[in-house]
């Protein structure tokens, strides 16, 4: 497979592949082609096959990628669909907030919270 258009001067990055197929260290891009940091951990419920986000290691530290943010994976890296400059703006992942009560709002799912909430526990080690 060529490699993508809208990455020239890029090594081919390989055919498409999955997120069931990533490694620690796969070079993560931004969709101008420059490489913002390396896979450090998948974020998904491999049961359900649902992917959820990449814990990103960058120069400033870990940044979390939404599934919705990766414009493809392949076998020798990902791209997401963001420029640099929003790669660099990515949330970190941070633990939640202890639940002390449950109100009416805490009854939504809140999907964001949910899935920088799994990261961090993904790279932590615990919830």
């Amino acid at each position: 497979m060529p490699a993508v258009r809208y990455l020239q001067g890029v090594d081919n990055l390989g055919a498409l592949s999955s997120y069931l197929e990533l490694q620690p260290g796969t070079p993560v891009l931004s969709r101008q082609g420059q490489q913002v940091g390396t896979v450090r951990v998948v974020v998904a419920d491999r049961d359900a096959d649902i992917f959820d986000a990449l814990v990103i290691d960058e120069e400033e530290g870990l940044r979390v990628a939404l599934a919705e943010e990766v414009e493809a994976i392949h076998e020798r890296g990902v791209v997401l669909a963001l420029s640099t400059k929003q790669c660099h703006a990515l949330p970190k992942p941070e633990p939640g907030p202890p639940e002390m009560s449950a109100g009416p709002r805490d009854t939504e799912p809140d999907r964001l919270r949910d899935r920088l909430r799994r990261a961090w526990e993904l790279i932590s080690g615990g919830p």
